[in-house]
């Protein structure tokens, strides 16, 4: 998700964005001890932060999954400041957690500084994990032949998912707000993401990611995934040069279609391995590691070629689906998503600033005319997507559009980069900033209603295939 680390063209821009992180192998021999502190400390309120969040959202009637979202930010840069990033000039003397472990250890400011940077490190590798784990368990939890069923009108509703904002953001600010071209194309590029981790995960609480409907909405953002790293690739260049990199973007359209189709047509082969392997194993884990072992090298491979590691984990799920070991793989796989899938979701809520919406602040009050501007944009541009869908009547065009609504971190990333680059300006980046946080946290009760209040929640720990069987 995180495609700072996909698309090695625009690392620079990223590095300048975002204070760079030593990688723990170079950290001083001492300070791992305090990093594990920290970790553990972090992992400590993340976990409670979670946990509580959930509940209280379930006793709410809402998705657990906002709940999550919620608390994260309550924990991260918006109020306690206990989960909190390097990212966006924050110190280390910002980090509650931190503040305690140098009162215990007597550190001195750069070695808080070192043990700052590699906790977060961690910490933002667990959560990487945590969505990849997720997009696994999502890939197990689709049925491969119903998404082959709608896939023309997966296919559509991506594509009109991706025109539509990006038409009608890009030509709004030019012709409203009389921004310059390149930014105003970066910023109605922002407006074409759709978080995948986020949708699926909510569709799966409310037991409808088996239904025709989240069918299309889960095979919908997969392509749109695709279709947003085509889109940022183009932006990127053109900002940064003021040309189109046309061997770049060639490449990724013929790298993605061929990895994804590639893993769908080889699953049938690696299917009967899968199986003949797990026979042969006779100690603990004989299922579970070489599933983990699948799923990880096809999440390295998504990431080799560019595209986003959370694909390729997402292809191992729907592969290793059709296996005779599905079934028990789906009970394995719970507790360890269980345990890392909430790193994800806190520390996206951790992450967002709700400082941008304050209007006191005077460099926050022109963004949030644009703001409110792209949040409807944003949420019309995503809606409009239901009534693409064609031969299927009686069909819930409504959750259709709203599934495609949550921007999540990819849109950050892409106003991350816009930020770096300079082509964005404060009113422009808050902004989006704004759209993202606003459409993330508002889709998961908008799904509960599209859906229709009939639907009751289902506990997290439970899968739409349990739902169906009882």
């Amino acid at each position: 998700m995180i495609l700072s680390n996909i698309l090695p063209p625009f690392s620079a821009g990223i590095a300048a964005l975002m204070t760079p992180l030593p990688f723990l192998a170079t950290v001083v021999a001492e300070d791992s001890p305090i990093i594990l502190s920290g970790v553990l400390l972090t992992l400590v309120v993340i976990y409670l932060a979670s946990k509580f969040g959930a509940e209280v959202a379930r006793r709410l009637d809402f998705p657990p999954v906002l709940g999550e979202l919620v608390a994260g930010v309550i924990v991260g840069v918006s109020a306690l400041h206990l989960v909190i990033f390097p990212e966006g000039g924050l110190s280390a003397s910002d980090s509650v957690i931190m503040t305690a472990l140098q009162g215990l250890n007597q550190l001195a400011p750069e070695a808080l500084t070192r043990i700052f940077e590699s906790q977060s490190e961690v910490i933002s590798v667990l959560a990487e994990i945590g969505v990849i784990i997720l997009l696994f368990e999502i890939g197990l939890e689709s049925d491969l032949r119903q998404l082959k069923e709608v896939g023309i009108q997966a296919t559509v509703v991506a594509c009109v998912g991706v025109a539509a904002p990006f038409t009608a953001g890009t030509a709004g600010l030019m012709m409203l707000f009389h921004v310059a071209a390149i930014p105003a194309i970066f910023a109605g590029a922002a407006l074409t993401a759709t978080s995948i981790g986020i949708t699926s995960k909510v569709l799966a609480e409310l037991g409808q990611l088996k239904s025709k409907e989240g069918q299309i909405i889960v095979g919908a953002a997969v392509i749109d995934d695709v279709l947003g790293i085509i889109v940022l690739a183009v932006v990127a260049s053109l900002a940064k040069t003021g040309e189109i990199d046309v061997a770049n973007v060639i490449y990724l359209i013929v790298s993605a279609t061929a990895f994804l189709i590639g893993a769908i047509l080889l699953g049938g082969v690696f299917n009967k391995s899968f199986v003949a392997i797990v026979d042969r194993l006779k100690t603990r884990g004989n299922i579970v590691i070489p599933a983990f072992i699948f799923a990880f090298f096809m999440a390295f491979l998504g990431n080799a070629i560019h595209l986003e590691a959370i694909l390729g984990a997402f292809a191992a799920g729907l592969v290793l689906d059709e296996t005779d070991a599905r079934n028990e793989l789906d009970e394995l796989i719970k507790p360890i998503a269980d345990l890392l899938v909430p790193i994800f979701f806190v520390t996206v809520g951790a992450r967002a600033d709700l400082g941008v919406l304050n209007p006191a602040v005077p460099e926050n009050r022109a963004g949030l005319l644009i703001a409110v501007f792209l949040v409807g944009v944003a949420i019309v541009g995503k809606l409009v997507t239901g009534w693409a869908v064609f031969g299927l009547p009686g069909i819930n065009r409504f959750a259709i559009g709203v599934g495609m609504i949550p921007r999540g971190e990819v849109g950050l990333v892409f106003a991350g980069i816009g930020s770096a680059s300079g082509i964005l300006d404060k009113p422009l980046e808050v902004s989006i900033i704004i759209m993202v946080i606003l459409t993330t946290f508002l889709a998961p009760p908008f799904l509960r209603v599209a859906f229709g209040s009939s639907t009751n929640p289902i506990p997290e720990s439970t899968t739409a295939v349990e739902t169906a069987s009882e």
